[in-house]
């Protein structure tokens, strides 16, 4: 890979050292982004080993063109399409899945993607360059629906009074701009968190929504314990209390099955672990100095049994 593709990938030793030791492994990189995680597997990578990466970011789908390596695959869709799009090139079973999850330091950093508040630029948002852009969802959600937006995927407490600043603004002229948004949610609410910027969870709420991470978080939890082979593992790195709860239930749903309370059962109909949970890891000091945006990143890694 050329120098394009060196980032700060978060966690990257991490990753490097719960990789599974099944063999010849079968790797999948569900978040290609800008190939940082794809790099450092490709470098441990033996001659007879795969990887494959997922990524619906058209800029991602450019920088995996560049790839020269006969053991990498990019497929430029979803990761919540992983399971079909793997079968479609007769892979069945794979023996790591890694995810990392949330938006690149390249997104975030360009303002014609419109994720961030710090640059200006248009209020886009999309992992993709087609569908519902953020301005268009300013444009026509209701105040409800927005309320329940920065509720749910912000955590944003003052959703309400920031929804209806919103809907008066967009009442006087349409909101096009990152900065614009911004302005409104700074101006809407009394207080902010130290060191936070005002506008952090609402630009976070309406990213999650129009992408719809959460959903194709859930969907590719549930497709990675039928593909991945035992022994395989599965490696996700959170930045949000949101995806890192879904993760940790997910894993102990089937590391920990519920045994029905009142059903009378014999032992060996009893549920069965599915999964054994690894660890839980947390960027070092020194990460985190040189890549600030490090700070909140956790990675879990369960091993299918």
């Amino acid at each position: 890979m050329s120098n394009q593709y060196t980032h700060n990938s978060v966690l990257c030793h991490s990753v490097l050292e719960n990789l599974s030791t099944c063999h010849p492994p079968v790797v999948v990189d569900a978040t290609f982004g800008r190939g940082g995680h794809s790099k450092a597997i490709l470098s441990i990578l033996p001659e007879e080993g795969r990887l494959f990466a997922f990524d619906m970011d058209p800029d991602a789908a450019k920088l995996a063109d560049q790839v020269d390596d006969t053991r990498f695959t990019f497929i430029n869709s979803r990761f919540s399409e992983m399971s079909n799009r793997l079968l479609e090139l007769g892979i069945e079973k794979v023996s790591d899945i890694v995810a990392d999850l949330g938006v690149s330091s390249p997104q975030i950093d360009d303002p014609s993607r419109g994720f961030s508040f710090a640059k200006d630029g248009p209020l886009d948002m999309r992992m993709t360059s087609t569908g519902e852009s953020a301005s268009d969802w300013i444009a026509a959600a209701t105040i409800p629906e927005m309320e329940s937006v920065f509720r749910k995927y912000g955590e944003e407490r003052f959703a309400k009074r920031i929804a209806n600043a919103i809907d008066v603004e967009r009442g006087k002229s349409a909101i096009l701009t990152t900065k614009q948004l911004a302005d409104i949610i700074s101006n809407a609410i009394p207080y902010v968190d130290r060191g936070q910027h005002p506008a952090t969870r609402v630009f976070q709420a309406i990213r999650i929504h129009i992408n719809k991470e959460l959903e194709e978080l859930s969907s590719v939890l549930a497709q990675s314990s039928g593909i991945l082979m035992s022994g395989g593992r599965l490696i996700v790195i959170s930045f949000h209390s949101l995806e890192d709860r879904i993760v940790k239930r997910f894993i102990s749903s089937l590391a920990n099955p519920v045994v029905p309370r009142f059903l009378p059962l014999k032992e060996c109909e009893l549920p069965v672990p599915s999964m054994k949970f690894i660890g839980r890891f947390r960027p070092s000091a020194a990460e985190v100095r040189d890549n600030r945006r490090s700070r909140s990143a956790i990675l879990r890694v369960a091993e299918k049994i």
